[in-house]
């Protein structure tokens, strides 16, 4: 499957195989955990580790020395102090620390530029992407597949633009990555909610019933007997889904249900790396008391930095 023909099935939310009737389908999005590891700085740092650079980078630290780690942990602080003042806040921690989580975004991203970025200028442009994605299928009206292109165009392009800040019809590649992972920016969550609700709600009336929402979820297809998980999906829907009790979720119901205001790890984290590492109490942090807490951001197995370093340069 190219990558237009895959955009089209994940970007709008359409399915290239149908689940079974008995496999559930969740919309709701949740910010994965930071590390699969215990935090208790007691035992090790290795929370700490996967946190600041990702679980994957974290695996290479076995090669420096204390020595190589203060060096390039350093080079890291530089990027990480994105307004140049000398300081590192826990709001560029917290920043640091999703982009690193979040490093698959960026790869899918970047594969897929070259695709979309048909004049080499370094954008994307809704024609660009309209003409690659869309082109062959348009020249068809009546598709045998069964898919409507021209909808589906359309919905695409109210999301492009929504992604699209400064208005120009372009995308830099941040605006890219906006538009096809939309839940990922605090900016495009209503297109999320607004994308989801009209998947969900067949008649059209601008809401989710109970029926709209358990069918999304599961088709019965001819089985006896819901399974036990769809009988607690409808309790949810009438204890807590349906917050004021009008047979329907509208849409705050819906975003508290698919983008829900989980704890925030990456915030938690940054929180404790300042207070670890804050020598003077001042709530921010220097290049200078960083790298003397070189072993809880990094250890003395530090990355192969080099490569970390370039993959930071893409954020």
């Amino acid at each position: 499957m190219s990558t237009p023909q895959l955009l089209l099935c994940l970007s709008l939310s359409v399915l290239c195989i149908s689940p079974k009737p008995t496999e559930r389908k969740d919309r709701v999005h949740h910010d994965p955990q930071l590390s699969d590891k215990p935090h208790d700085d007691a035992q090790s740092f290795d929370y700490d580790h996967d946190a600041f650079l990702g679980a994957e980078e974290a695996k290479t630290f076995d090669q420096l020395t204390p020595e190589e780690s203060k060096e390039r942990l350093g080079v890291m602080v530089d990027k990480i102090d994105t307004d140049k003042d000398g300081l590192v806040t826990e709001g560029e921690l917290k920043a640091w620390i999703k982009k690193a989580q979040k490093k698959y975004v960026y790869e899918s991203v970047e594969r897929q530029w070259q695709e979309f970025d048909t004049n080499q200028d370094g954008l994307i442009s809704w024609d660009e992407y309209r003409n690659v994605t869309y082109g062959t299928y348009l020249d068809d009206p009546d598709p045998d597949d069964g898919f409507n292109y021209k909808q589906m165009m359309v919905r695409d392009e109210r999301r492009f633009k929504m992604a699209d800040k400064d208005g120009d019809l372009t995308a830099t590649k941040e605006e890219f990555t906006a538009f096809l992972h939309p839940e990922e920016y605090d900016y495009m969550k209503d297109i999320v909610v607004q994308e989801t609700m009209e998947d969900i709600d067949k008649n059209g009336d601008g809401f989710i019933d109970l029926e709209e929402y358990i069918g999304d979820m599961y088709s019965q297809d001819g089985e006896a007997e819901e399974p036990e998980w769809v009988r607690t999906e409808r309790e949810q829907f009438l204890e807590f889904r349906d917050k004021n009790r009008d047979g329907k979720m509208d849409k705050e119901e819906t975003k508290d249900w698919i983008l829900p205001s989980d704890y925030d790890h990456a915030e938690a984290e940054a929180r404790h790396l300042v207070y670890e590492s804050d020598q003077n109490k001042d709530g921010k942090l220097t290049k200078e008391e960083i790298v003397e807490k070189y072993d809880l951001f990094v250890g003395s197995q530090a990355t192969d930095f080099g490569e970390a370093l370039v993959r930071h340069d893409e954020f």
